[in-house]
């Protein structure tokens, strides 16, 4: 019987999907778990992306302040730690925090201080998202960001939202400007549309991971180049479900991935929304899709081998790793 206690890796998790209760009775004093549950912890009514995005909008209206932007951080982080992650990337979406009069530097800075006050076990980075709607201005300046705060725990540029209403044309120009700065970029595809989306954002964003990408096992020639290339594919079991981009979970195809050899990992994309963790993902892939240990080692070995950190920071979270799996299973 598996405990689900191993250490994991969790590379796609946007922040304000992931409100935990402590955060959010914080925010709003006297809030009930039932009302939380109602708004923020998987809303009935999420039943496609647009939907899913828009149960994220209550979450971000209580993230407009420097005090409730650390606090988010941090009540995210703690619940990596509680789910016995040792290396998270954490993303948002700084240009939805200036309602209350923050500037975007100031938004960043806020979420920075978090992760360096934070002295528990779990490393942490973060990744700034632009959203699909934004323009073009929009989009330079996140990139402006994360290069401006990239020495300071920001790893990388994200693209996300709305994949199947706005086109990459306004995007283009920041995941170029963050690419002449050596940094990493990943981006949202092959969620709310097929194989195509998953090509056409690796040839004009020319990412590294893939957020999401479930749909490209519709192109076995996609399949290919994604082994070939080294593409990271950043995997929401959950999260697809409640989307509908699979409504039934028996027909999620992941072991296509897996006979394919394309590198991938599992994570909850939104902690809070989803209603899940890490070990309640890899629970679910056990029962369902007749996974191993060797096989929940794997999704994490890639993930790590895939993380925006430096060859030392690879090197000492996976010794982490297999020392934690070998408690489990000392074969691997």
């Amino acid at each position: 019987m598996m405990n689900f206690l191993f250490p994991k890796v969790e590379l796609h998790l946007h922040i304000d999907c992931s409100l935990g209760f402590n955060f959010v009775s914080k925010a709003l004093p006297g809030i009930s778990r039932e009302e939380y549950e109602r708004v923020y912890n998987t809303p009935v009514d999420c039943c496609s992306l647009n939907d899913y995005l828009a149960c994220a909008q209550a979450a971000i209206a209580l993230m407009q302040t420097r005090e409730q932007i650390f606090d988010a951080t941090l009540d995210v982080i703690h619940q990596l730690e509680q789910d016995h992650v040792i290396y998270g990337e954490l993303r948002f979406a700084p240009l939805q925090h200036l309602e209350n009069g923050l500037t975007p530097e100031e938004v960043v800075e806020a979420s920075i201080d978090a992760v360096k006050s934070y002295q528990g076990p779990v490393k942490v980075n973060l990744i700034l998202c632009t959203l699909r709607h934004f323009t073009r201005e929009q989009s330079d300046l996140t990139a402006d960001l994360v290069i401006k705060y990239h020495q300071q725990g920001v790893v990388a540029l994200d693209l996300a939202a709305d994949e199947a209403g706005f086109s990459l044309e306004s995007h283009a120009s920041a995941f170029e400007k963050v690419r002449q700065h050596n940094i990493p970029c990943t981006a949202h595809a092959g969620e709310a549309r097929g194989s195509e989306s998953v090509v056409e954002t690796l040839d004009i964003l020319k990412t590294q991971r893939i957020g999401h990408g479930i749909r490209s096992v519709e192109d076995p020639v996609l399949l290919e180049r994604l082994k070939s290339d080294q593409i990271h594919l950043e995997i929401c079991p959950t999260s697809n479900h409640i989307t509908q981009v699979y409504p039934k979970g028996e027909n999620y195809p992941i072991e296509k991935l897996k006979e394919a050899k394309v590198s991938f990992g599992i994570n909850t994309d939104g902690r809070a929304i989803s209603n899940v963790t890490l070990a309640d993902e890899y629970a679910w892939l056990v029962q369902n899709k007749a996974w191993t240990i060797d096989d929940i080692f794997q999704a994490n070995v890639d993930s790590l081998n895939a993380a925006f950190i430096s060859a030392e920071e690879r090197e000492s979270l996976m010794d982490k790793l297999r020392k934690g799996f070998y408690q489990q299973s000392p074969s691997l």
